[in-house]
């Protein structure tokens, strides 16, 4: 790792690159991810990764110098009505905030992105042909906008720029249709063409894109600022289609069919867990594998309809493996084995962003369940 440190960063640049990949607005109605405790002006000079904040994560960042602690589970999930320390979670916030320590969770915001949690699982375990499993639903938006010709290009740049034009793992997308517009300014204006009341005709582009909700505000800044009319006319419509770019699970295909106990044992080297839970064995090859980092058992139905042979998550209960059916394996691969390299995650983002900052992956291993 790269421990070098140049100048301390503001708390915002680094939570504002974060959001950038995997904004909150991704995260699950019922989640509490984002800044949980710190000033957002706060000067930073060493991040800790963790996958949860207990009590030895807090000791290990106030003996590494680390004053803020990126995790992937929020340590605050629901109201704290007292600080007393009479909690496990009373008494790690105590000793953030008497340390200076400010604490970050990037939770299911960071599952539903394509290229998060569960997409890094999948290249653990070497499956390809990668797609969200449940993909978002009203997250997508249409805009129409009209420009004159000659500024077309210009707008449209803006536009992508701005993260407007992906469909699936196509960019720049726009449809582009030429027309006639007319306007006539008051006394009030200062038309960029044509004259104050004047009924004025302009050769146009009508301009159409698609974006994610979370973009608008970038998108409707850029496209005020790239368009050369005082007075910009634009359309935003709340399309039905699936947003595929996120939401949860994913599936993805092994580069070879292997057999269930084959793939069952790579898992289990892979992620570590002392001991997998699991459905009866159809007798099938693998050729198509659904996973959910964490609790994920309410996507079974989910993994059935994609023609996943089988599903890998955590926190299976008992009824819920008779939901399987005999239609795919349900194979329960522990809560932390199952996000584990969400830590990994973290790292890369930031280094590709803070290339010489400090930035350290935890030492502690934070998994409370253990395997006899």
């Amino acid at each position: 790792m790269n421990l070098q440190k140049i100048i301390d960063m503001k708390l915002n640049e680094i939570t504002n690159a974060l959001e950038e990949i995997a904004p909150l607005s991704l995260q699950e109605s019922y989640d509490n991810a984002g800044l949980l405790i710190g000033d957002k002006f706060t000067d930073i000079n060493k991040i800790l990764i963790s996958l949860d904040v207990t009590e030895e994560v807090i000791e290990e960042a106030i003996n590494k110098g680390c004053n803020l602690i990126i995790s992937h589970h929020p340590i605050i999930f629901s109201g704290l009505k007292r600080i007393t320390g009479g909690t496990y979670v009373e008494r790690i916030v105590a000793m953030a905030i008497k340390n200076d320590i400010a604490l970050y969770a990037a939770h299911t915001n960071l599952d539903n992105i394509d290229g998060g949690v569960n997409s890094i699982l999948c290249d653990k375990l070497g499956l390809k042909n990668k797609r969200i499993l449940s993909p978002k639903k009203e997250m997508l938006r249409k805009l129409v906008t009209f420009c004159p010709v000659e500024y077309a290009e210009r707008v449209r740049n803006a536009l992508f720029a701005a993260g407007a034009g992906h469909i699936g793992n196509y960019d720049n997308c726009s449809y582009n249709v030429n027309g006639t517009g007319t306007f006539r300014g008051s006394e009030d204006t200062n038309p960029f063409v044509g004259e104050k009341g004047k009924l004025h005709f302009e050769e146009e582009v009508r301009i159409e894109t698609v974006f994610p909700v979370y973009r608008e505000q970038n998108i409707i800044s850029a496209l005020l600022n790239a368009h050369p009319y005082e007075e910009v006319a634009y359309d935003i419509y709340t399309l039905s289609n699936d947003f595929l770019l996120a939401g949860a699970g994913m599936v993805g295909e092994p580069e070879t069919e292997v057999d269930e106990i084959d793939f069952l044992n790579k898992v289990k080297e892979i992620t570590g867990v002392g001991c997998i839970r699991h459905t009866a064995l159809t007798g099938k090859k693998i050729k198509k594998v659904a996973v959910c980092g964490g609790s994920g058992s309410f996507l079974i139905k989910d993994a059935i309809r994609s023609g996943a042979d089988i599903f890998l998550t955590g926190d299976i209960k008992y009824h819920e493996f008779f939901d399987a059916d005999g239609k795919i394996v349900i194979a329960d691969i522990g809560h932390y084995e199952s996000e584990q390299f969400a830590k990994d995650l973290i790292y890369s983002v930031l280094i590709k962003k803070f290339s010489n900052f400090a930035v350290l992956i935890s030492e502690v291993n934070t998994n409370i369940v253990n395997y006899l």
